[in-house]
């Protein structure tokens, strides 16, 4: 609990838990021998431990995603994003590796390296023990978690909202992304938005710390992860701060926000 008395550089006050999160993830990184560059949310500039990142990986993290929720007591998690080289500005889909790990009731780890996506939790031990193998997320959603004031919504995703309510689908959103991924990822089933708003374009997720990670996973889990016009994994980030639109989940759900998208913001 409380403040560090700082602000990342996006603005946002910094809790002392976030600070530790950072520290604790950025020291373990550089010591452990295969990476050689090192991106946190939480600061402005990349730590290099090797100009010559040949056989080393480059690490993207949010070492504590939903910091916000510390203080309510809901769950919280930590976001990584791994490619081979130096580059940290590529395309997600030249990810080699990506996991999120959430804490909650219990501490469980997702990960991919590009052969499905499995779960893990923690044990008494401290140890992460194999829970599910070949997470698979359906086709159809019957839950939706929506981020963003509703009444900055466009017209689009206005309707495509009402569309889900009437078929069915029960808004479950935490107000955090690590756990609302996960009930998509573990449940199989959700689409999860943050869409463009009404005078933010560009929604409110960040590429490299948030998007490009996740979208990994659930493309990985048979989803799908678009920012209304085409995959997430295929967007180039402008810079560290890169933002962008998502609605992530099952496909049919993602391919229909598409649909209106294309439809009414033409």
């Amino acid at each position: 609990m409380g403040v560090a008395g700082t602000s990342n550089l996006y603005g946002e006050q910094q809790l002392a838990l976030d600070v530790l999160a950072d520290r604790i993830m950025t020291k373990r990184l550089l010591h452990s021998g295969v990476v050689g560059n090192v991106l946190s949310e939480e600061v402005e500039e990349v730590i290099c431990m090797s100009k010559d990142c040949n056989g080393l990986y480059s690490v993207a993290f949010d070492p504590l995603d939903g910091s916000s929720l510390v203080d309510v007591n809901l769950a919280v998690g930590t976001i990584v994003s791994i490619f081979e080289g130096c580059n940290l500005l590529q395309p997600g889909r030249k990810q080699v590796a990506a996991m999120y790990i959430l804490y909650g009731p219990r501490t469980t780890l997702v990960y991919s390296t590009g052969d499905g996506g499995h779960e893990f939790a923690m044990n008494q031990l401290m140890e992460y023990t194999l829970v599910k193998e070949n997470l698979r997320i359906k086709a159809q959603a019957n839950i939706y978690s929506p981020g963003g004031l509703r009444n900055l919504f466009t017209p689009a995703v206005d309707g495509y909202v009402r569309e889900l309510e009437e078929r069915g689908c029960k808004l479950r959103y935490s107000g955090g992304f690590v756990p609302d991924i996960n009930q998509v990822m573990i449940k199989g089933t959700g689409v999860f938005m943050y869409p463009h708003l009404k005078g933010h374009p560009n929604g409110k997720l960040r590429l490299s710390f948030e998007l490009n990670p996740m979208a990994f996973l659930v493309e990985q889990a048979g989803g799908a992860a678009s920012d209304g016009h085409g995959p997430i994994l295929d967007r180039v980030p402008l810079g560290k701060d890169d933002r962008a639109p998502v609605f992530i989940g099952c496909k049919e759900e993602v391919a229909l926000a598409e649909e209106y998208i294309a439809r009414m913001e033409e």
